[in-house]
Parts: C-alpha cells; structure tokens; sequence
C-alpha cells in the first residue's frame, strides 16, 4: 500500500443542514460529496491514507465524518472534528468524542470568527490544555486577521501538537507577500507546529499557475522544513480552482528539487507521524 497521504479533504451531504458557508454562489461545490465521489481521484495519486476534515461546526458532523470513516474500508485512517472549545462542558465533549480512536484532532472554524482573538480566550485555553492529555491535535484554520494570534498560542501549549491549515490562506490573487511571510516564519519557529500545503490554489484563483506559487511553497519549504510540511487536496474545495489531479501534479512539480527523502515527508510521512497514523 502506498505510504502517501492526502492529509486534508471533505465530504459533505446538504441535507445534513449544517454548512452554513456553503452557498449556491459556490456552485462548483454546492452539492453532496462522498467519499465514493472521491476514491478515483486518491487512487490515481496514489494515495494509501486520508484525513477526513469537519466542514460544520457541529459536534453532530463530527459524529457523521467519523461513520463515514468507519464506513471507509480503512481508507480514512483519521478525522479531524469540531468542538465548541469555549463550551463549559467542552472538555466533558472532547472525553466523549476522543473514545472514538479515529479522532485525531479538532479544529474550530477560526476564519468565521469575529473575534480574531478568540483563540486567546481563557475558557479555550481551558479546552486547549486538554487536548494532549486525551491524544487530540489542534487543526488551525486561519486567515490573514487570526495569524498574529498564532505565535502567542503556540507559547501558551508547548505541548499541543499543531498544524496550520491551507498554509494560513496567503491572499495570492491580490499578490500577498507581508505580513504573511513574516508571520509564517514566526510561526516556524516552534518546533511542536506543522504546516499543510494545502489550499493554495483556492487562494491563487482559477488562473494560478506552478510559477505562481512558486514562491510561496519555496517560503514554506524554508521556514518549516519538509519533516513539518504535509500534503493535503482540500478536495472537493479545490474544484473552485481547479481539480484534484492539476494540483498533486503542480505539487510534484513544485517538489521535485526536494530529496527523496524530503517529498517523502511532505507526501506522506509527516502526515503519518503528526496524526499518529
């Protein structure tokens, strides 16, 4: 079985009721997504495992993904869920849900937040500090306005194991180069953090191009080392810019000046190690 990992994909069915982001504006995605749907595009990759990622902020989707995963035949060796962390009785929830041994992680849509502090609170922090001790990861997904809040979380959890979604979502359409280059170096360096490639091409637009992400992987190679850096398809999120298959191929792409060794650890290994597959 192939040791490579797609280490961040959805599934999602509309009638659940609970993608409140879903809209029909997105309409290359505005329907069901199975793991079915998905099983040609891991197989022509190559892929041997997968993380299955919430998409709802619902202990009840959480639950769902993990069926699903049951369900899989051994393909999705792990889910990444959603917790109210905030919730006095978040870490009753946490107990509960991490009985499952497919929960690998958690992760609140930070990104829809109005608070771009949130993560800072006492009460999470409360939640976050728990997370370890029942063997669960911190998933986060952040954009530009949540980033400078990173740093001080990874200070406050040096024993939380962390990875940053979609790279931190670069705005590449408008050019953004500062402060996200900054704040992903700051962000490397702690050790106990890892990084998904993963995304990018959402935030590069339909007419991105290797060229153009170029620089921004070559960042992230640099800041976190490919032994902290894991692939991921954002399926089916990449449709809006594309397909499955154009973005492992501009990865590859992207990848081929790494050693072996090194497209090891993005492709897969980190993966494997971080979630504990």
């Amino acid at each position: 079985m192939s040791t490579d990992v797609d280490a961040h994909h959805h599934v999602w069915s509309l009638a659940r009721g609970d993608y409140g982001w879903l809209t029909v504006d997105l309409a290359p995605i505005h329907r069901d997504f199975s793991l079915a749907d998905a099983r040609p595009a891991f197989t022509a990759a190559g892929i041997g495992a997968t993380i299955l990622v919430q998409a709802a902020p619902t202990v009840a989707e959480t639950r769902y993904l993990l069926d699903v995963a049951r369900e899989g035949g051994g393909l999705v060796r792990g889910v990444v869920g959603w917790v109210d962390l905030a919730d006095p009785e978040a870490i009753a929830t946490l107990t509960d849900l991490a009985g499952d041994p497919l929960l690998k992680g958690v992760r609140p849509m930070l990104q829809d937040l109005p608070d771009p502090g949130w993560i800072l609170r006492a009460d999470v922090g409360r939640a976050l500090a728990a997370l370890p001790r029942l063997g669960l990861r911190f998933d986060a997904l952040v954009k530009r306005a949540q980033r400078g809040a990173l740093p001080t979380l990874l200070e406050r959890h040096p024993d939380l194991a962390v990875v940053v979604d979609h790279a931190a979502k670069p705005d590449i359409r408008a050019g953004e180069w500062e402060p996200w280059a900054s704040q992903m170096r700051a962000i490397a360096a702690h050790p106990h953090v890892c990084c998904k490639i993963s995304g990018l091409v959402t935030e590069a637009g339909p007419g991105w191009t290797p060229a153009i992400l170029r620089r921004y992987f070559d960042h992230l190679v640099e800041c976190f080392g490919a032994q902290r850096l894991m692939w991921g398809s954002d399926w089916p999120v990449v449709n809006l810019a594309g397909t499955y298959e154009r973005w492992r191929a501009a990865t590859l792409e992207l990848a081929a000046g790494l050693s072996a060794v090194e497209r090891g650890w993005l492709l897969g290994g980190t993966a494997r190690r971080f979630y504990g597959l």
